[in-house]
Formats: C-alpha cells, sequence, structure tokens
C-alpha cells in the first residue's frame, strides 16, 4: 500500500473552522492521507443532527402527534436521548417537496479554503478534498416516523443527488472524493430498529447502489460503514465483522460503478481473532482499498495488537479510527493524531 493510502478519516474533527483542520491535518498526517475532509465543523459536528431542525422548519413537516417519541439507546442501555419524530403534513405531495440539505453549500465553502490553501503549499498536492455524505436512511430512521419513512427516502435521496450533483458540477473530478456515511443501515442489520421492514436488505443494498452509482467515474467514491457514535461510543456492540462483511459484499455487488474505498470499524477490546475471521469472505474487487478502523486514543500498544490479529485474516489494508472525531472530547485530539501517525508510519 502506498504511503499516502495507509490512513483515512471519517469526517468530523474537533475544531472551529475548515481551515485549522485542513492546516492541522496536513501537518502532522500529511503524507499518509490520499484525501482529506473538512472536519465537519459548525452545526455538521452531530453529523446529522442538524437536518432535523431542517425537516422542523420545513412547511411540508410536522410533529407526528401518533407516535410516542423515540428512544435513542446505547449499547449499554442508556437513553442518549429522546427524540419526536415528524411526518409530511396532511393533504401534501411529497413528489412536490424539496429538502435543502445544506451539503452542498458547506462543501463548496470548504473547497474554496481547500484550494487556496493546496494552491499555497500547506495542503500536498497530491490531496484529494473529501466530502462525507449521509444516506436517507440517517435521518429517515431517527428523525421520521414509521408510516412516513420510506415516502421520506425517497424525497431525500432525490435532495441528496441534488446537492450531489452541485458538489461535483463545481469539483473537478480528481480533485474529489465522496464518502457515503453507512450507520443507520448497520444498524437496521442488527436488529437495532425494531421496526425494520422485511425487505431492509434489499432496500438498503439498492439505494446505496443507486448513490454509488450517482458518482460521476474519476470522482473518488467510497462507504464508510458505522455503528453509531452520539456520545462517542457504539449504539451496538458487534459479534463479529460478520455483518459488515455481509453488507460490504452486497455494497459491492450493487453499485455498478468501482467502489475505491470501504471501512469498517473495530472495537477496541477485540485483539481476538474471532471478531477478524469473517474478513477472509470479503469478496474485494481489484483496486478496492479496505479501511479497518482499529485505532483508538492513547492506546499504541492496543493498535499494534489489533493490526497484527488482523492481518492474520487480511493481507492489504489501511488504517483508520471507529468513527470520525466529532463527538469527542477536543482535547484528545492530538493523541488521536500522534496515535495515526505512529501507526502509519509502523505499517
Amino acid at each position: 500500500m502506498e504511503m499516502r493510502d495507509r490512513l483515512h478519516l471519517i469526517g468530523s474533527i474537533p475544531l472551529d473552522s475548515s481551515e485549522q483542520v485542513f492546516r492541522r491535518l496536513s501537518d502532522e498526517l500529511g503524507p499518509f492521507l490520499r484525501c482529506m475532509p473538512d472536519g465537519e465543523t459548525g452545526e455538521r459536528s452531530r453529523w446529522v443532527y442538524f437536518q432535523r431542525q431542517m425537516l422542523l422548519d420545513h412547511p411540508a413537516m410536522e410533529i407526528d402527534p401518533t407516535v410516542p417519541p423515540y428512544k435513542f439507546v446505547q449499547w449499554d442501555g442508556k437513553v442518549v436521548r429522546e427524540i419526536e419524530q415528524v411526518r409530511f403534513k396532511p393533504g401534501v405531495d411529497p413528489a412536490t417537496v424539496t429538502f435543502e440539505t445544506g451539503y452542498d453549500k458547506a462543501a463548496l465553502s470548504s473547497w474554496e479554503t481547500f484550494k487556496r490553501l493546496r494552491t499555497a503549499g500547506a495542503i500536498p498536492r497530491h490531496m484529494r478534498f473529501q466530502v462525507s455524505l449521509p444516506t436517507p436512511q440517517a435521518s429517515g430512521y431517527l428523525y421520521v416516523s414509521g408510516p412516513a419513512r420510506e415516502t421520506y427516502f425517497g424525497v431525500y435521496e432525490r435532495a441528496l443527488k441534488s446537492a450531489l450533483a452541485n458538489i461535483v458540477k463545481a469539483i473537478p473530478a480528481a480533485d474529489l472524493s465522496i464518502q457515503w456515511d453507512v450507520c443507520q443501515e448497520v444498524l437496521a442489520f442488527e436488529g437495532y430498529f425494531k421496526d425494520r421492514p422485511p425487505h431492509y436488505k434489499k432496500q438498503i443494498f439498492e439505494m446505496l447502489g443507486r448513490l454509488g452509482d450517482a458518482v460521476p467515474a474519476g470522482v473518488e467514491m467510497g462507504y464508510h460503514l458505522c455503528y453509531g457514535s452520539p456520545r462517542d461510543e457504539h449504539l451496538v456492540q458487534p459479534k463479529d465483522a460478520g455483518i459488515l462483511v455481509e453488507m460490504m459484499n452486497g455494497i459491492v455487488a450493487a453499485t455498478k460503478r468501482r467502489v475505491d474505498f470501504l471501512h469498517i470499524p473495530v472495537p477496541k477490546d477485540r485483539t481476538d481473532d474471532a471478531f477478524y475471521a469473517p474478513l477472509k469472505d470479503f469478496k474485494r474487487p481489484a483496486g478496492t482499498k479496505l479501511y479497518l478502523g482499529l485505532l483508538h486514543h492513547d492506546d499504541d500498544a492496543g493498535d499494534e495488537m489489533r493490526v497484527a490479529v488482523a492481518r492474520r485474516h487480511v493481507s492489504d489494508f489501511g488504517l483508520s479510527a471507529e468513527c470520525g472525531w466529532g463527538r469527542t472530547e477536543p482535547g484528545r485530539l492530538p493523541g488521536l493524531l500522534k496515535g495515526h501517525r505512529v501507526a502509519a508510519e509502523a505499517l
């Protein structure tokens, strides 16, 4: 694996601006990155939470009075928060509804900063600009009530593709990397959502395939699989990598264009062969990079051990954290960056 492919960052960084993110990442990890996110600063720091406010403010949407607030529960049973869910207002034709997600505006603003810094030499010349986008299920499962959800998926997918079109129109293909953040889908496979539809697997793979195929050739494109991190902890603790492998195989099969990279998380305590053993069943296409999210804060020895165990089951992979860092304590950032640098140098 080339030096610039050794590390992958998911997206969010606990800093105040995209310029701070670009400068910090370039200084500390630049040689090991092929693409760089803008840190998802500001309202995006809590991932899709700002989309809930967009829905609450939307004239076509309202709180659904027929369902109780949704309890967002962590792996250990702690309720992270209770969320009132929305629906389309009676009489609204969803086909006429448009959502302004804001992802294109944020990306294009950060791109101008990225371009300026790269031209000035503050960002390595080879670096692509990474844009991480959610799927319709991200906000749909959390913020939209069950009866309205499937309709919402279609409306939001249309909005995402519109934002994506604006992004790829403005940023040259050779300079761009698109990452689809796949979280609620992983949780659905794990049985986290009790009202998942019987056809959830078909629904998920077809949707992820359509999103991937909407990214033009020449633009780098991949998927980040996730177990959630609203309080910097998983919503589900996986038994092993089996479901992640099933999903990676399904995504690759459903996507007509090339999948350039896939990322999966690895819990900190998994230094056992059992977690990694299913990776032998990953039907990886030629040219698809695999990133294992096994780097954890202030745990160089554990990182080294997880890398060693993973190597017994998959020969070629890059390194990453489990998820983005936007919800982590900002004081941990120096340690996270150092841990990534140490692991990349040793790979």
